[in-house]
């Protein structure tokens, strides 16, 4: 017999316990997230990111802790938080190369917008990669290193290559699909 947790529920009950969940925890949350990102602005951009990423989950899905919601919230924004610094460094990254090429050349800011994007979702899919996966990758792609080079940089078989080439590749149109 389901438990009162394991039931599905319908999207109104789903969108009433983001509500009750928003109205008992939003200001914790918000005063948490100053504190780690200081600035008032990002907080609260934050803090309503968490909320909207609960109303994306599936029905009945979403809240797996009702004992406990505050670790939960925390969490689900530590996640964010990441992602945010992460395309943060991306986004400067990226600024500081386009400083470098004379400014006719430059891409316009809706071109920049996109590259930046493109790249966010790279630098995910690479981070959620194994690390020797993630290596095998970057020195197919980016160092133009054979299989067999790779095997004997890794000091793995050629064969190994292949599964973590297809393991990357896999996660490569993950990407592409969810764009």
């Amino acid at each position: 017999m389901p438990t009162v947790q394991n039931m599905p529920i319908n999207h109104h009950d789903h969108a009433n316990q983001v509500d009750n969940l928003y109205r008992e925890h939003a200001g914790w949350l918000l005063g948490l997230l100053r504190r780690r990102v200081g600035c008032g602005s990002t907080a609260e951009d934050l803090t309503q990111d968490v909320f909207i990423k609960l109303l994306g989950k599936p029905n009945g899905s979403f809240f797996q802790d009702p004992q406990n919601p505050r670790a939960y919230l925390a969490r689900i924004a530590k996640g964010l938080v990441v992602d945010r610094y992460r395309r943060l460094l991306i986004e400067r990254a990226y600024l500081d190369y386009l400083s470098l090429i004379p400014e006719p050349s430059a891409p316009s800011a809706e071109q920049q917008h996109l590259i930046i994007e493109s790249l966010t979702l790279i630098d995910a899919m690479l981070g959620s990669l194994k690390p020797k996966v993630r290596e095998t990758f970057l020195l197919s792609r980016f160092d133009g290193l054979t299989y067999a080079e790779i095997a004997h940089e890794l000091q793995i078989s050629v064969a190994t290559v292949r599964k973590y080439m297809l393991i990357a590749m896999q996660a490569c149109l993950a990407v592409m699909e969810a764009q």
